[in-house]
C-alpha cells in the first residue's frame, strides 16, 4: 500500500505539474515526433511512468501526454478526480477502469474519456503488464 504523502507525489508526477501556482508558466509544447525511449522515465513501485510532453499550446492552457506500464495486480492510485479532462488508451494487457462508479473491463484498444472532476481509476487485473497512454488537458 502506498502511503498518503507518496500518493500525492505520484499524482503530481502523473499530472505533470499542470496546475503550477505562483511559479513560472510551463513551456509551450513544441512540434515533435518521439519514440518511447524519449519519455522522461519515473520508476514507481506500481510501474514505469513516462512523460513525453507537458506544457501549454496555442489552444490549451496546459497539457500532458504520458504512458504507464502498470505491473500485474497494481493501480497507480485509488480512483480520483482532477481539473484536467483525460483520455486513456490501453495498448497492452487487461484490467478494469472505474469511471463514475461503474467498473468496466478493458484490454488493448480500449479507450476512456473522463471529463473534468469525474472520478476515475485503473487497476491491472492480469498476470502481465498493462500499458496505457494518457492525455490530460485544460482548455483556455
Amino acid at each position: 500500500m502506498i502511503d498518503q504523502p507518496n500518493r500525492r507525489t505520484i499524482l503530481q508526477s502523473i499530472a505533470g505539474g499542470l496546475l503550477m501556482s505562483g511559479g513560472a508558466p510551463a513551456a509551450e509544447i513544441p512540434d515533435a515526433v518521439l519514440s518511447n525511449d524519449e519519455g522522461r522515465l519515473n520508476r514507481q513501485p506500481f510501474g514505469d511512468l513516462r512523460v513525453f510532453l507537458e506544457g501549454h499550446t496555442v489552444g490549451l492552457k496546459s497539457a500532458t501526454l504520458g504512458s504507464l506500464e502498470l505491473k500485474p495486480g497494481q493501480s497507480p492510485h485509488p480512483p480520483h478526480q482532477h481539473l484536467e479532462e483525460e483520455i486513456m488508451l490501453i495498448t497492452e494487457g487487461h484490467g478494469e477502469i472505474t469511471l463514475a462508479g461503474k467498473v468496466s473491463k478493458v484490454g488493448p484498444c480500449s479507450i476512456m474519456y473522463a471529463g473534468s472532476n469525474h472520478v476515475h481509476g485503473i487497476v491491472n487485473t492480469s498476470e502481465a503488464s498493462l500499458t496505457f497512454y494518457y492525455f490530460k488537458w485544460i482548455g483556455k
